[in-house]
């Protein structure tokens, strides 16, 4: 069993599994989406005393709390127990981009590179205003968009969206954007 469960499981099972939620979220009438959360554990925490998008009956969604701690404990489980033992592969050509940022490949199992994602990086002056400006960039898109990636592309799309549609489009386009100009700019400094 414990074979099983380490071993990496098909794409297909996820994509099944978004399926049977997204029917069960629609079937009974709720949102689905990172942002949705956010907004709901903000009300929850009484930001809607200071802004109005804050303030609405948490309540409701109150399934998304469970949401969120599930999605924690998940991430918790799954890298400090079923990750894999085997070191990362990365294409050649994804560490030749690297490389030519200044990132050094990612050692063992662990994905993201540390001259990135590392309290010492959001510890240095760089690592604070880019934390500060993309959380800021982050919240705004999410409202200005009208959700999240994962609500437009998940649920929006599964619910056949127009704007959905628009929005992931632009989520993709701002990524190809942010990766190949913004990225060696921002490495540069």
């Amino acid at each position: 069993m414990i074979d099983f469960i380490s071993q990496a499981w098909h794409w297909s099972v996820s994509g099944v599994m978004i399926v049977v939620v997204m029917f069960f979220l629609k079937f009974l009438g709720q949102r689905f989406g990172i942002s949705t959360s956010f907004q709901t554990m903000c009300s929850l925490g009484g930001a809607g005393r200071f802004v109005d998008y804050f303030k609405y009956d948490w309540k409701t969604q109150d399934w998304l709390i469970v949401f969120v701690i599930g999605s924690i404990l998940g991430g918790f489980i799954a890298s400090n127990f079923l990750a894999s033992p085997e070191p990362v592969q990365l294409a050649q050509t994804t560490l030749s981009d690297l490389g030519a940022l200044g990132v050094a490949a990612p050692t063992g199992s662990y994905l993201n590179p540390m001259e990135l994602f590392s309290w010492e990086v959001l510890t240095t002056a760089k690592g604070i205003i880019l934390f500060i400006v993309g959380g800021f960039l982050i919240g705004f898109g999410t409202r200005w968009a009208g959700g999240c990636t994962s609500g437009h592309a998940i649920a929006g799309l599964s619910n056949l969206q127009l704007p959905s549609l628009v929005a992931v489009i632009g989520f993709f386009i701002g990524g190809l954007v942010v990766t190949h100009l913004l990225y060696p700019l921002i490495f540069s400094l």
